[in-house]
């Protein structure tokens, strides 16, 4: 049986997708308020830099993958238009829920899709913008997510992958102490639930690093792949073409 990481735990690949689906199902909630402690509200400014780098037009057919809350997706329905069409996705119901609900509130309706990256439902070259914030380190198979992405891309279409990464160095040690014993600490206060962020702090270990992952969007046939470093490298944004 083939086995893969669960944070720091060595699982076989078929348990991994349900103990993450276990994790988001127990955070979906408070999963904003907590985005916020945990960031300092920084996760607002990475995800503007994103929306921003994506250059959404009128008109575009955008695929939010993982898109949990909502908030890419709402910022590029804005963008797109009533001539547009963006999805709202994620392999999790309860965070999809959340997101929906939210949206609804908001006036806002997108059609929603409960999805597995790895088996996307989509045609080829179907999509202008895919992007996937924050999931990328929770899927089994990322080459294999990436390589899905790339395919339901149009030529000329742009991947957008927002995801933790590696700290700059002189960061690394109060990042670790932040990581492993306050993160917990406020999942245990605000949402009950330390064991959910350790896993969090753990995965982000366990994802590739900037380098890494920008030769893993070129290994899936991504073009001009290039990347942001964002807080000192706490998160980096990473940018595809599909030619």
């Amino acid at each position: 049986m083939t086995h893969t990481h669960f944070g720091y735990q060595d699982v076989p690949e078929d348990q991994k997708v349900h103990k993450v689906a276990e994790v988001f199902h127990s955070v979906a909630a408070k999963y904003d308020v907590m985005n916020d402690l945990m960031s300092a509200g920084l996760h607002r400014v990475w995800k503007a830099f994103t929306i921003a780098q994506a250059g959404i037009r009128p008109g575009f057919k955008v695929l939010d993958i993982a898109g949990g809350t909502g908030d890419l997706a709402s910022a590029f329905a804005k963008k797109a238009g009533v001539s547009g069409e963006v999805w709202h996705t994620d392999i999790n119901e309860s965070m999809l829920r959340v997101g929906r609900d939210r949206m609804i509130n908001d006036g806002l309706l997108l059609p929603t899709l409960i999805c597995d990256a790895e088996q996307l439902p989509f045609p080829d070259n179907y999509f202008d913008r895919v992007s996937v914030a924050f999931g990328l380190r929770n899927m089994t198979h990322k080459d294999q997510a990436l390589a899905e992405m790339r395919r339901v891309l149009k030529p000329g279409g742009k991947l957008l992958v927002l995801e933790f990464s590696k700290v700059a160095a002189p960061l690394q040690k109060p990042y670790d102490l932040y990581s492993f014993k306050v993160l917990p600490w406020l999942g245990k206060q605000i949402a009950n639930d330390a064991d959910s962020y350790r896993y969090l702090a753990e995965s982000i270990r366990m994802h590739p690093d900037q380098e890494t992952l920008k030769g893993m969007l070129q290994q899936a046939g991504l073009d001009k792949v290039d990347y942001f470093n964002l807080s000192a490298g706490i998160a980096a944004l990473h940018v595809g073409i599909k030619f």
